[in-house]
């Protein structure tokens, strides 16, 4: 008896048992401050003036909408998303890390990002190819509109899409991470199917850490990969009278992307690429 307790309490105890998927999600694939930097600086440029008020669609956790508070006083949020589990999580742990006042300038909503927005606002983000999710152009162009009545006169959309040959294949890739609870862990992207004849394909992230456990199908997707030209078709549609597509620079040293965003109107044909679409009233 003692010897299964024993068995039992060591296989409780791997790394993959004490991780939180939602933890690892916020520690491998998001970056906030480059995010906001990237969302601030251009509006400004647009716009001549600061943005105050956010609606970060399908928000998951809250993140970016707590990380947009804590930058100045005068910023408020909204996050938008339907699933409970996740948002209680970023209640639980991103909001509740906030200052009492901060925390009175977010707002948490479980809702379909499809409904008349409450209040209109000068930033709507769509990161990490959420909307990928629509996989028809009456779904995609629908949400488009609706983010377009959801602006205000100088209001700015920003959504972030990826592309390249690379991302036709039904390939692995990993990299490696830092979590402040367990340490280090490795980061699995799996594009486990695609379909080329619709462009539908189903994408899965995993976790492994050092003590060979795994966390399989922490975050599983269905989606339609969409490219750039439709992209920027259907907001042209949506009524956006301008859209840009901001390209990620080259480190000569390297010969990877150095994290500077420009517009651009021609792109190199990467294997991999990531870009924001930046679109106006």
């Amino acid at each position: 008896m003692k010897a299964n307790q024993h068995k039992s309490k060591k296989h409780a105890a791997t790394l993959a048992s004490q991780a939180d998927r939602h933890a690892l999600y916020q520690n491998s694939v998001q970056d906030t401050e480059a995010e906001l930097d990237f969302v601030d600086e251009v509006f400004v440029d647009i716009n001549g003036r600061r943005p105050h008020v956010l609606r970060e669609d399908f928000c998951g956790t809250g993140n970016t909408a707590c990380a947009w508070v804590q930058r100045h006083r005068r910023h408020i949020a909204i996050g938008v998303d339907n699933d409970a589990e996740v948002l209680d999580w970023g209640r639980a742990h991103n909001l509740l890390a906030l200052t009492p006042a901060q925390q009175q300038r977010v707002r948490l909503l479980q809702a379909d990002v499809m409904l008349p927005p409450a209040r209109a606002v000068d930033v709507v983000l769509a990161m990490n190819f959420s909307y990928y999710l629509f996989k028809t152009r009456a779904e995609l162009g629908r949400y488009f509109r609706r983010v377009r009545q959801s602006l205000q006169p100088d209001g700015v959309f920003f959504m972030d899409a990826y592309g390249g040959y690379e991302a036709h294949s039904e390939i692995e890739e990993n990299r490696e991470c830092i979590d402040e609870q367990i340490g280090k862990f490795t980061y699995l992207w799996d594009q486990h199917r695609f379909n080329p004849i619709n462009h539908h394909m189903n994408c899965q992230i995993h976790f492994a850490f050092p003590d060979g456990s795994r966390m399989d199908k922490a975050f599983n997707y269905d989606w339609r990969l969409w490219c750039l030209p439709e992209l920027q078709e259907l907001l042209a549609e949506a009524g956006f009278s301008r859209v840009h597509v901001y390209w990620e620079g080259t480190d000569e040293d390297t010969n990877e992307g150095d994290g500077v965003y420009t517009v651009q109107t021609e792109g190199e044909a990467d294997a991999g690429w990531i870009c924001y679409l930046v679109a106006q009233l």
